[in-house]
């Protein structure tokens, strides 16, 4: 990981939830922009759909179809040619989860609330191999407020969703250990991971470890960041996008060293591996609006319904 990152595209809008394809593309969202769009290997960048809002974290399901977290809209400024999110927009009606044919661009809304809880603002979201997911609500902002919010789980038909999780500040990135026996969720202020441990899927076990909600705090390193998205690597790291100092922090569930694999971009806000071996690291970096890749050390884990 001691490359420098290759750029794959420029130009985009607040790029975020990269998913890597087989056929060397990757597909993401464009928050600012509003749609699901797709980087090919020669760097083209092609609209797959517009979704409005803000759609964010974006997954395969097992329906072939791609899922996206839409927190809804944020207000976009720009200095200096960069660009930065905000908060809660005049228009904002609510957040949603979106479901995206990639052949046809249709889309559909799956959920817009957990019985009487409104989706404020999605943010990231995990499939496990049953075919259910987990997702976050970061919430949304003002000058003098913020929400509390929480971790959802959900089936892909519709057919259910609950809040497992709350409450939570600011969680952003969530990703499910290899065995599937923990979830894990990034909270973006704090610039902390924690683990749940699951009894089955979608599940938690619910006994009290840091937290009385049975939350386990990873060792994490010191300074002022944020935490933003995250994948899991094969050894179980978890490897979480960072801002402020701008890369990608890794954290081990073992209380191994946290390392720190630096960006160009204060606002570096995911990854995803793809690749021969899921060997290649591919990362957002959303205030410069560039998709780049590089070599990484240790294998992505394979998802489910994408890589498996």
């Amino acid at each position: 990981m001691s490359e420098e990152p290759t750029t794959m595209a420029t130009g985009l809008r607040f790029p975020e939830g990269p998913i890597a394809m087989d056929d060397g593309s990757v597909v993401l969202v464009e928050i600012a922009r509003g749609t699901l769009s797709r980087v090919t290997s020669e760097g083209t960048v092609e609209v797959v759909a517009e979704l409005g809002g803000g759609p964010n974290g974006a997954a395969m399901g097992p329906d072939g179809k791609c899922y996206v977290c839409n927190n809804g809209g944020m207000v976009f400024t720009e200095h200096r040619g960069k660009i930065y999110p905000g908060g809660e927009p005049a228009d904002y009606v609510g957040g949603s989860i979106q479901r995206v044919d990639l052949e046809t661009g249709e889309v559909e809304t799956v959920y817009t609330h957990a019985g009487d809880v409104q989706l404020r603002g999605p943010n990231d979201l995990v499939f496990d191999r049953d075919g259910g997911f987990w997702f976050t609500d970061h919430g949304k902002h003002t000058a003098r407020s913020r929400d509390m919010t929480g971790v959802f789980y959900a089936k892909a038909d519709g057919s259910f969703i609950e809040e497992r999780i709350f409450p939570l500040e600011g969680p952003n990135g969530i990703g499910l250990s290899p065995a599937e026996d923990e979830v894990y969720v990034a909270e973006t202020h704090t610039g902390r991971v924690w683990a749940y441990e699951l009894s089955d899927p979608g599940e938690l076990v619910g006994e009290r470890r840091d937290k009385p909600d049975g939350g386990r705090l990873l060792r994490g390193r010191p300074g002022f960041f944020l935490f933003d998205s995250l994948a899991m690597d094969a050894d179980g790291n978890v490897c979480v996008a960072t801002i402020v100092d701008g890369g990608i922090t890794i954290l081990s569930p073992t209380g191994a060293e946290p390392r720190f694999v630096p960006m160009p971009d204060r606002i570096t806000t995911n990854i995803c591996f793809g690749g021969p071996d899921l060997l290649t690291a591919y990362i957002t970096l959303s205030s410069t609006g560039q998709l780049v890749s590089t070599p990484w050390d240790t294998p992505g884990l394979a998802l489910n319904h994408l890589n498996t």
